[in-house]
C-alpha cells in the first residue's frame, strides 16, 4: 500500500477509499478476483454498491499499474512491481487458480521482433499461460 500511495502522491492521483479497498481486495490474493466478488465485499463494507463505481476503481488501478486484468478470467490481479512500464505476463494455474506475473521484458522483445517480421507493429501484450502450479503439481 505504501509504495501505491506514495506513487499516487508523485503523480498527483486521489487515493480514494474506494480505490484504496479495491487495491487491497485485490492484492490480498495471488487468485485473480471479479469485480462482482469486489463488489460483494464493498457492499458489505459500505463502500459502494454500484458495479460503476468498482469498475471506475478498476479501470483507474489498471491506468496507473497497481493491478492487471486477466481475460480469459474477466478477473483482476495485484501487479508485482506497480508503477513500473512493463506488459502483463502470466502462469495461471487450473486447479488452484492462483496467478504468477513474469517479469517478461525479453519475452516482450521476442515477440515485438517476430510480429515486426510479419510486418505487425505490436501496442499491447498480455500472455495467459495455463497449466498446473507446483504446489498442485506436488499435491
Amino acid at each position: 500500500m505504501a509504495a501505491a500511495e506514495r506513487l499516487c502522491a508523485e503523480r498527483g492521483l486521489r487515493f480514494t477509499p474506494l480505490r484504496r479497498r479495491v487495491l487491497e481486495l485485490v492484492w490480498s490474493s495471488h487468485k485473480p478476483v471479479g469485480a462482482y466478488a469486489l463488489l460483494d465485499a464493498l457492499r458489505s463494507e459500505e463502500l459502494g454498491s454500484a458495479p460503476p463505481t468498482v469498475y471506475r476503481a478498476l479501470d483507474f488501478l489498471i491506468e496507473h499499474g497497481f493491478i492487471h486484468r486477466i481475460e480469459r478470467m474477466n478477473a483482476f490481479v495485484g501487479c508485482s512491481h506497480p508503477g513500473e512500464a512493463h506488459r502483463g505476463f502470466f502462469l495461471i494455474c487450473g486447479t488452484c487458480g492462483n496467478a504468477v506475473e513474469l517479469d517478461g521484458a525479453g519475452l516482450a522483445d521476442t515477440i515485438a521482433s517476430s510480429a515486426a517480421r510479419h510486418g505487425f507493429t505490436a501496442r499491447d501484450m498480455t500472455l495467459e499461460v495455463t497449466g498446473t502450479c507446483a504446489e498442485c503439481r506436488n499435491a
